[in-house]
């Protein structure tokens, strides 16, 4: 576990544009905490991301397939409001994306954004609210990440999709970028890439709080809240986008 206060920002380089900070250490289970306050202005085209990956130098698969779990903040013309996705990754296949608005301006102050994953479930929360649930459906056939997974952070150049699906491009005039990081909280379970017993371990064993009863489902206040926000902010859900997906994925059908 443990904890920084960092800002950093981005502006336009000749190669490589942005920046970032994250763990030393892989996970096999846990629930990560940060708080963020996202670059204000105009931001369209800036990506503020904070997520878990299983890093590709370092997995065990032949494959080379990812896992990967994803808040992606998406910036916006001034006055215009920040769009929220999020994304699952597992064993290389993504194309999980959900969008929302947020019910806050996420620009004038900390709030707090959470991922909880352990072999039940996994979900995003934003100041303690479930915005998404993906549960484990490895029983139907659907993948489900088990790889040790680093947490990150990241501000970056998502110019050519983020923002009207990349018809509204970044003006550089406004650079730098600058985005507020608070409470950067891991409680994981530390997990050698080169080991699989480890990540096995960090999911059965009940000495991880993460791992009990409570965390296996949403609780029904819990249940109220997500089906709430839902209902009233999101924007996209690709389980319903049929010239998409016209066979819906099978997570979606449970």
């Amino acid at each position: 576990m443990f904890e920084s206060n960092i800002t950093f920002y981005f502006h336009t380089g000749a190669l490589v544009i942005g920046s970032g900070f994250g763990s030393k250490l892989s996970y096999g289970s846990g629930f990560f905490h940060l708080r963020i306050k996202l670059p204000d202005k105009d931001s369209a085209g800036v990506v503020t991301a904070f997520y878990a990956w299983s890093n590709m130098l370092q997995l065990t698969s032949h494959t080379g397939k990812h896992d990967e779990l994803d808040f992606e903040f998406l910036g916006n013309r001034e006055g215009k409001p920040y769009t929220l996705q999020t994304n699952v990754f597992s064993n290389g296949q993504g194309n999980r994306e959900q969008r929302l608005q947020l019910w806050f301006d996420p620009t004038t102050d900390f709030h707090t954004y959470k991922i909880l994953w352990n072999q039940h479930q996994i979900v995003f929360y934003v100041d303690n609210i479930p915005i998404r649930v993906f549960k484990n459906n490895t029983s139907i056939g659907v993948n489900y990440p088990t790889q040790p997974m680093q947490i990150e952070v990241s501000l970056w150049d998502g110019d050519s999709w983020a923002t009207d699906g990349g018809k509204t491009k970044t003006d550089w005039s406004h650079a730098p970028f600058k985005a507020y990081f608070q409470g950067f909280n891991i409680d994981g379970c530390p997990s050698d890439t080169q080991n699989h017993s480890s990540t096995e371990q960090c999911y059965s064993s009940s000495d991880y709080w993460w791992n009990r009863n409570k965390f296996w489902k949403l609780d029904s206040n819990q249940q109220r809240a997500y089906r709430d926000v839902r209902n009233k902010y999101m924007n996209y859900d690709y389980c319903s986008d049929r010239p998409r997906f016209p066979n819906p994925p099978l997570e979606c059908l449970q």
